[in-house]
Formats: C-alpha cells, structure tokens, sequence
C-alpha cells in the first residue's frame, strides 16, 4: 500500500528583519523581469524564494532595498546592506537600487511623496557612490520639476 504524505514546510513562521522591504517590483528590477512574470513570493527565515516565468531563484533580503511605507531602516539595516555589498565584493549598493529610486521619483504624483522618498534616500546615502547620489539627486530634481509645473 502506498501512502501520501504532505511535505513539511521548511518556512519559518520568524521573518527576517529586512522583511518588511521586500516588494514584487523591487524583486522583478533585481531579477531583470517584469512583475506581471513573478508568480510567486515565498518568505522564508533567512532567504526569498522566487518563482516566475521560468526562473526559480532564491534572494537574500540584504539584496532588497528599503521603500516607503514599512518601518524606516535603522542602523543595524544599513549595516546589513554594507555587509551584503562586501561579501558580494562591491563598495556601494547595486545599480538596480539607483533605478529603482529613479523610477520610483517619476511615478510620484505628489510633492509629499517625493520628499518622502528623496528622505528616504538621505537616511541610507552612505550605502551609495558619489556617481549614484549625483544620478539620484538629478533624478529628483527633474521629478520635482515636473511635479511643480503639473500644479
């Protein structure tokens, strides 16, 4: 006689400290994928598990970035990120962050969102280089630009 049996799950019900951070687009961006093509998010206690239109990968949450509307980074959160970027042997955050940041300054609809996200910014500013903060700061320049003529 042959018996079924579920499979244990290996999730913990304990999240990971960077948790709170993590998003589809942010996911997707990392993964050079579209969201509408990541089917599945699964949070697991120290990695993400990921599954989409043919790929199935895990993520570190050290590799996702911090957005609004959870609880702002501490300390302790930027020390993660720097730790990540040297065991991944680079100085600074990755580029995806920065494009991230970009896109998310041009979808603002309101100035409030976009201090917000520029201060956002301005709390993890050591994580980026110069080029990065240069990149981000035009970036939000324009986005307020435009932001301004539109009212």
């Amino acid at each position: 006689m042959i018996t079924t049996s579920q499979a244990k799950s290996t999730e913990s019900k304990t999240f990971h400290r960077l948790a709170r951070f993590v998003k589809k687009e942010a996911i997707a961006l990392l993964l050079n994928r579209e969201p509408e093509e990541i089917y599945r998010v699964d949070w697991w206690r120290h990695v993400i598990h990921v599954v989409g239109k043919r790929i199935s990968r895990f993520v570190s949450y050290a590799d996702l970035l911090p957005v609004l509307g959870v609880e702002p980074p501490t300390h302790a959160d930027i020390c993660r990120w720097r730790k990540r970027c040297a065991v991944q042997k680079q100085k600074h955050a990755p580029k995806f962050w920065v494009d991230f940041y970009v896109q998310k300054f041009m979808q603002v609809v309101c100035c409030n969102d976009l201090v917000s996200w520029g201060q956002l910014i301005g709390t993890i500013k050591q994580v980026f280089s110069m080029e990065a903060l240069q990149t981000l700061r035009s970036a939000y320049v324009s986005a307020k630009y435009v932001l301004q003529k539109a009212c």
